[in-house]
This record gives structure tokens, sequence and C-alpha cells, in this order.
């Protein structure tokens, strides 16, 4: 069973281990709030796992060690479970989609892991780790549905309130559940004013929809780039924790966590993967009731893939009014691009890219189409740059 003094005990376990991470202000997310981060994206592996996969290797008996541990996953858990296992000299195996990111599969190997690739995607490897497992005798490390890794988990609740003591709200990214339960288990267990809130992207919303249906749910899809939260079911026990002791879960969009990613890198020089920044999305939109609190975002990892990075920052710019593209139908003569290069000029933005096209079949046959791409300050920067194109008589398509 879950209890507090398991939370106590994993805190132990894992003093050596991991590292008890900052509790940081961050000024530039909500200017209604004292909003803090903690940084779990900075922990070793870049990501809480390794506290819940540490704890339960270590209380694994001696024969369970000696036969080894499997895990399945193409992220953080893998990572969490082959430093867990090499620490405690047990040898580990993970099974992986073969699709999944080379950066993650050497990542793991890294960590002193072996790697078996299965054809297909999560489920598949699922099953291929089962299949291992009844054959080879080892112990299956779950992720998340597993009192022992839940307990390691619930280790940040107890760092919170050292940090923070008069938190009035804890924000918390939801995938499967075993990082909120932990945490709200340990922070309503110590302090039950606390709200702890839980934060699940749109395209994934399991624990969301099973809490608002009184039982656990299985989605048939999921699609979000927080990957690390897409999750189609949660796990018994989750469910089971986090309808007692959390007092709600939002949803963000894919937008709303692209914002939040290229917020954190910008003001708070922080790198979040997709899953770690939808706590800090949910406070940036004011999904939870947090005006004049003292909340906490629980930033759960930074493994993100740079080529996926750098999509979501672009992302990140249109959807905060950084970034935006113009279509400008014109007479085709010369200087017109001149006068509206000018113009953007003028009131301060940036082109970054331009493309000029001949008119179409369907439009005046001297007329031609101009498509540029701006830096601007804002969406009130945008605004008066389209008026001004519009005020000085051309059309905006």
């Amino acid at each position: 069973m879950l209890s507090l003094d398991k939370i106590y005990h994993a805190s132990f376990v894992l003093k050596n281990v991991i590292r008890p991470t900052d509790l940081i202000r961050a000024h530039h997310i909500n200017p209604d709030c004292e909003v803090y981060l903690k940084t779990e994206n900075l922990q070793v592996t870049g990501s809480f796992k390794v506290r819940g996969a540490y704890y339960k290797i270590s209380q694994l008996s001696e024969e369970e060690k000696a036969k080894g541990v499997i895990a399945c996953s193409a992220g953080n858990h893998a990572q969490g479970v082959a430093l867990a296992a090499t620490k405690n000299h047990i040898k580990s195996l993970i099974c992986l989609p073969d699709g999944a990111p080379i950066s993650k599969v050497e990542a793991t190997k890294g960590y002193g892991a072996e790697i078996c690739l299965v054809e297909g995607v999560y489920d598949d490897a699922y099953q291929k780790a089962l299949q291992l497992r009844d054959e080879k005798g080892y112990t299956l490390i779950h992720p998340f549905d597993d009192e022992n890794v839940i307990a390691g988990q619930g280790t940040i609740g107890l760092e919170i309130l050292d940090q923070l003591p008069n938190a009035d709200a804890v924000v918390v990214p939801v995938g499967g559940g075993g990082l909120i339960s932990g945490v709200a288990f340990a922070i309503k267990s110590l302090n039950p004013n606390i709200k702890v809130y839980g934060v699940q992207a749109s395209g994934a919303p399991s624990m969301a929809v099973s809490l608002e249906h009184h039982q656990i749910e299985k989605l048939d899809t999921v699609a979000t780039i927080a990957d690390g939260i897409a999750v189609k079911e949660p796990g018994e026990h989750t469910f089971d924790i986090c309808s007692k002791y959390v007092d709600g879960i939002v949803t963000v969009s894919e937008d709303e966590i692209s914002t939040a990613i290229l917020t954190m890198i910008e003001h708070q020089k922080l790198i979040a993967e997709g899953a770690g920044a939808v706590s800090v999305a949910a406070v940036l939109f004011n999904k939870i009731p947090v005006k004049g609190k003292k909340v906490v975002c629980l930033v759960s990892g930074g493994n993100i893939d740079v080529t996926i990075l750098s999509r979501v920052i672009k992302r990140g710019l249109l959807k905060s009014g950084r970034s935006c593209s113009l279509n400008i139908e014109l007479l085709d003569k010369p200087g017109q691009l001149k006068a509206v290069s000018r113009i953007i000029a003028d009131l301060g933005g940036n082109v970054i890219s331009i493309h000029h096209e001949r008119a179409n079949e369907m439009s005046d046959i001297n007329g031609c189409f101009l498509r540029v791409v701006l830096e601007t300050r804002n969406f009130d920067h945008i605004n008066q740059i389209k008026s001004a194109l519009t005020d000085a008589g051309y059309k905006l398509s």
C-alpha cells in the first residue's frame, strides 16, 4: 500500500542517486500570480522518471535482481530504468518500437541497458516485453501503475513542501498518472489545503475523461507533441489515487504547449519537452484558478528531440504573434515591392522571407501576389502593419 512512510523511505533511498531539483521563480509566465518552476527537466536523465524506477528496482528481492528487469518505453522511463538497473548492478532489457528516435535509443544504451527493437508501435513493444518477462523471468518495471514507482515520484512532493511551504497550488503533467499520484498523495497527506491540479494534452485526455466518467476509460487514439504523456489508459492505482487527491484536471492544446516551451526557452533559459511544458501552458493560458496564488508548475522533463524543437518554436512564434505571414495582392509593376517593404520597415517589422508569384487565371491579368513572412512583436504589431498596408491601398488575402 502507498503510504507517507513509503515516500519518505523512497526519499532516503534516492538521496545519493538523484539531485534535489531547484524551485525557481518565473516572472514572465502569468502576471496575476507568483509562479515557481520545479525543474525536473534538469534531473539526472533529464526527467523525473529515474525517481520511481530507481526506488522500484531498489526494493526487488535478491532473486528478482539476479534475473534482471525489463521495461517498455521509447523515452524517459527507458532511461530511468536503465540508469537505476546499472547502479544496482542488475541486467536491464528495454523493448522499444523500431521507429523510436535514434537519440533516445542511444541514450538508453548509454545508461547500460540492452535494447530490443520491436517492429511496430508502442503496443507491439509492450506485448513483446510481457512475452520476454514470462519466458525469462524478468521483473517488469511499469512506467506508472506501481505503488513503489508512485512512491518514488512522490518524493518531488516532499521537496516542493520543503522549498515552498506556503504554496497554494501545484500543477502537474499527467499521462498515466504515476507522477501526479505520488505528488498529490505526499502533498495532501501533509497539507490538505494545497490544491493539486493535473494537466493533459487535449489530444490525449485519458485521465481527464476517466475522472469525468468516474471509471477508467481507454481512448481509441492519442495524438500530441507531448509524447511523454500520450497514454491511452490510466492505471488502476493511479486512477484511484487521483480520484481521491487531485482537485481537477484540465487540457491544453498543441499551440498552447508550443507557446509554453518557447516562453521557458526565452524567459527562463530552460528546455522542456512537450510533456514537461503542459503545466506551464495551463498557468500561462489561465486554465486553472491561480489569480493571487503561489503556484508551482512541475516541469517534468527536458528530453525533446531537436527536430521537434525547431517545429515547436515555429508554432510558438505564430501562436504568440511573434511571426506572421501576409498575402498581398499587387499590380505587377516596378516599385511595388519597395513600397511594401518601406511600410513594413517603418513600423519595425522584420522580413525573413518573401515569395513573388504572377497572378493565376482567376485574378487580374496585370496582378501578382506577394507572400511575406515577418518577425513581429505581438498581435497588436501585426494588426498595425496590416492596417498600414490596407490604408496604402494594398489588398490582403
